[in-house]
C-alpha cells in the first residue's frame, strides 16, 4: 500500500521567535529571523520542501493614527521595496471572514501594510511613511521578503499582523537593543541600554504593555484561524 501523501504546509514568515512560536501548529511550518538574508535563506529552504502558501504573521508598527495596540491588520496589499503587491484575494477573504465571525472582528482592519528594510521607530518617521504610502495601516520588515518568495514559487501570499507600537508612540532605543539577528532576544543588551539611559524605563514599560496587547491578539487570531482551517 502506498503511504498517504501529506498535504503541503502553509509557511509562516515572522521576524521574531515568539511570533513563530504562536503560529506553530498542524499544517504549518514556521521560519523566522530579524536579518533579511537569514530569513530569505530559511524561507527558500522551506519552500523547496513544498508549500501551499506563505503568510507574513506577527507584530507590526502602527502607521494609521487611529489604531491602538492590539489592532489586527489583514492586508489586501503591501507597499515596500518592490512596489505595491496585492495579497491573494481568495485567501485574504477567508482569513478576514473567519476573524470577522469571531470576537476579534472589532479589532480587525483591512488595508495596505507597509514593509521596509530598516526599522521605523519614531513617531515622525511613521507619519511620513503613512503619508508616502497613501495611508498604510501598519509597517513590518518581513512581508516584502515573504511576498517575493511566494511569487517566485507560485504560491499564494497573505498578511496577518498585530500592531504593537501605535503611530503616535516613538520606541526607546532599549526596546530594540536585545533583538538578535536570528530573531531571538537577549536581556543583557537591554539592561546595558537602561543603565546608560535610565530615563527610558517608563517608555520601555509602556512598550511592554503594548506588546502584551499585540501578543494576546496574535494568540487569539491563531486559534480562530486554526479552528476555521484557513491557516
Amino acid at each position: 500500500m502506498r503511504p498517504e501523501r501529506r498535504a503541503r504546509p502553509v509557511v509562516v514568515v515572522a521576524g521574531m521567535a515568539f511570533e513563530a512560536k504562536i503560529a506553530r501548529g498542524e499544517g504549518v511550518e514556521t521560519v523566522f529571523a530579524a536579518r533579511a538574508d537569514l530569513l530569505e535563506r530559511a524561507l527558500t529552504a522551506a519552500l523547496a520542501r513544498g508549500a501551499s502558501g506563505v503568510i507574513s504573521f506577527g507584530t507590526a508598527g502602527g502607521l494609521a493614527p487611529d489604531l491602538p495596540p492590539g489592532t489586527l491588520v489583514i492586508a489586501d496589499a503591501i507597499d515596500g521595496p518592490f512596489g505595491r503587491v496585492a495579497t491573494d484575494s481568495a485567501w485574504t477573504g477567508r482569513l478576514a471572514g473567519a476573524l470577522g465571525a469571531s470576537p476579534l472582528a472589532a479589532k480587525m482592519r483591512r488595508g495596505v501594510e507597509a514593509t521596509v528594510a530598516a526599522p521605523v521607530t519614531g513617531a515622525a518617521a511613521k507619519d511620513a511613511l503613512f503619508r508616502s504610502t497613501g495611508g498604510a495601516l501598519a509597517v513590518d520588515m518581513e512581508s516584502h521578503v515573504a511576498a517575493a518568495a511566494a511569487a517566485a514559487h507560485g504560491v499564494p501570499f497573505a498578511v496577518c499582523r498585530a500592531i504593537v507600537d501605535p503611530a503616535w508612540r516613538s520606541l526607546p532605543s532599549a526596546a530594540t537593543a536585545g533583538l538578535r539577528d536570528d530573531g531571538r532576544t537577549a536581556i543583557l543588551p537591554v539592561l546595558r541600554e537602561l543603565a546608560c539611559q535610565p530615563a527610558q524605563l517608563g517608555a520601555l514599560l509602556q512598550v511592554a504593555a503594548d506588546a502584551r496587547a499585540a501578543r494576546a491578539t496574535l494568540i487569539e487570531a491563531r486559534r480562530v484561524l486554526g479552528r476555521a482551517g484557513v491557516l
